[in-house]
Order: structure tokens, then C-alpha cells, then sequence
């Protein structure tokens, strides 16, 4: 896991109303990406383009308070009855 992860995850550790919908959400994105199956193949590729939409080709990482915004809107859509991504 790089620093940049590590740093991601301490900053919903901190969080525990996120814990819920960071478990989900790693469920639903991170877990089929990890598995070789055709679903894994598609989580990988929305990781990218969500990756590519948010930070560019820039080379660019994930930063954790991007983490923690996206978590936030997914229990708020979640709240309102919206289904984010799955």
C-alpha cells in the first residue's frame, strides 16, 4: 500500500460515520477490481476513468481529501435515495 493509500484510509479511520459507506463502497469498487473476472475488469476501468476525470494524465495520485469528499457525497446520495455507482 503507498503513503499516499495509507493516508486515504487514517483519514476515514478519523471518520466513523464514513466507515459504513466506506466498506460499501470498497465493495463495490476496490474488492472487483482486485478479482479476475469480467466485474473486476469493469471496476478497473472506472477506477481509471475516475482517476483520469479527477486528476488528468498528470500523473497525479489519489489525495485523501478527495476520499473523503467522494465518501460524503456517496452517504448523502445514499440518504436521499440516490445509488451511487455499484
Amino acid at each position: 500500500m503507498t503513503l499516499r493509500a495509507l493516508a486515504a484510509v487514517g483519514a476515514v479511520i478519523v471518520r466513523p460515520m464514513l466507515w459504513p459507506v466506506a466498506l460499501r463502497q470498497s465493495w463495490r469498487l476496490v474488492l472487483p477490481a482486485l478479482r479476475p473476472t469480467p466485474r473486476g475488469a469493469a471496476a478497473r476501468e472506472y477506477l481509471r476513468f475516475r482517476l483520469t476525470t479527477q486528476y488528468g494524465t498528470s500523473g497525479r495520485s489519489l489525495q485523501s481529501r478527495d476520499v473523503v469528499n467522494y465518501l460524503q457525497w456517496c452517504r448523502a446520495m445514499r440518504s436521499i435515495g440516490a445509488r451511487p455507482h455499484q
